[in-house]
């Protein structure tokens, strides 16, 4: 079976093809980035727009890429949720009306089991049960994932996702949108004779990490860095933050964050016995957490599975995938359109 999927949750616009017998054949994503960049978020208005002008043109591209035509496609799987509801409906339109012309079934796809699922994509793979870290800047969730469609939600963050902490911090660093990738470069610039500034360094909480349960909590930390760099602009003649200054923070801070991760992670592994993690989403790209989960593994005889750089953010790949799966299982459809911008992924 060949199926092509369409991811459009948010602000990419992500298209593949994926065959059951040859695996992926072609993948394209546009980034909106540039269009929301001016406004310091995600336009959900601005981002349905573009999702209408690139959507047909990318799926043209990608199916020449594949060398296939239309003909070939025996399957349409796109975003159903969660995600923005303008987004959603643009994707699944699409989706529904090619899948109406081709004459082929369309199947809707929970955008978190896509994340979940994009190791498959990869050799080797991961086998079924495994322990899911899913960290992005709309989630953070820890989940037992026991078979393909069977997901239990152990933890999730209590306020913001991690990404979105990453982002925000980002942002009081003056690294403009979207900052996390930016914030993470900047860490690296780290080491321990970098003493331009008599205040130096600093240390953030790791947030409930002093009691029990796998939840997450991250608008405290970002509170810890605004008063940070409030205490270290005043300590400035020029009431700025310096380079060294922003350098130490953005260390502190994903220090932190990461840590945190991995402190939860360890305590899930202990409590479910699983072997083997799989971290996807948009943070899985973080080279720190990837360096403290592979170091996990080892010390705890257990593997971790990594999505390449390309498939951690949203992505037509994963979807392709997922949609393959179900429509092998004979899964599929009516024309009733529906989407869910809030889909609980327990509630698959």
């Amino acid at each position: 079976m060949i199926v092509l999927g369409i991811e459009s949750s948010c602000d990419d616009t992500g298209v593949a093809i994926y065959s059951a017998e040859r695996g992926l054949l072609a993948h394209q994503v546009h980034a909106q980035n540039a269009i929301h960049a001016q406004y310091g978020g995600v336009v959900p208005e601005l981002a349905s727009r573009d999702h209408i002008r690139v959507g047909l043109p990318l799926i043209d591209q990608v199916i020449k890429a594949a060398g296939l035509t239309s003909q070939d496609i025996q399957g349409v799987a796109y975003t159903k949720g969660p995600g923005l509801a303008g987004s959603l409906l643009v994707g699944s339109l699409l989706a529904r009306s090619l899948a109406y012309a081709w004459q082929c079934p369309a199947i809707g796809v929970h955008h978190l089991e896509g994340h979940l699922l994009a190791p498959m994509l990869e050799t080797p793979q991961p086998s079924f049960p495994f322990l899911g870290l899913l960290v992005s800047g709309g989630h953070t969730l820890i989940i037992a994932v026991k078979a393909f469609g069977e997901y239990e939600i152990l933890g999730e963050t209590l306020d913001d996702a991690v990404g979105e902490a990453f982002d925000k911090t980002a942002k009081l660093l003056g690294l403009g949108y979207p900052g996390g990738a930016k914030l993470a470069k900047l860490a690296e610039l780290f080491s321990d004779d970098l003493s331009g500034h008599p205040y130096l360094p600093t240390k953030f909480p790791r947030p409930m990490t002093d009691r029990p349960g796998l939840d997450f909590s991250f608008s405290g930390l970002k509170t810890h860095v605004a008063l940070e760099i409030k205490k270290r602009t005043a300590l400035s003649e020029l009431n700025e933050l310096s380079e060294s200054d922003k350098i130490n923070i953005a260390y502190a801070f994903e220090e932190a964050a990461v840590d945190t991760l991995v402190i939860k992670i360890t305590r899930a592994l202990e409590q479910t016995g699983y072997t083997q993690l799989v971290v996807s989403g948009g943070v899985g790209a973080n080279k720190k957490l990837r360096a403290k989960l592979t170091e996990l593994g080892k010390a705890k005889n257990m593997t971790a599975y990594f999505p390449r750089f390309e498939f951690c953010t949203d992505n037509g790949a994963m979807i392709a995938y997922v949609g393959c799966q179900r429509l092998l299982r004979g899964e599929h459809e009516d024309l009733n359109l529906t989407v869910y911008p809030r889909w609980p992924l327990d509630k698959l």
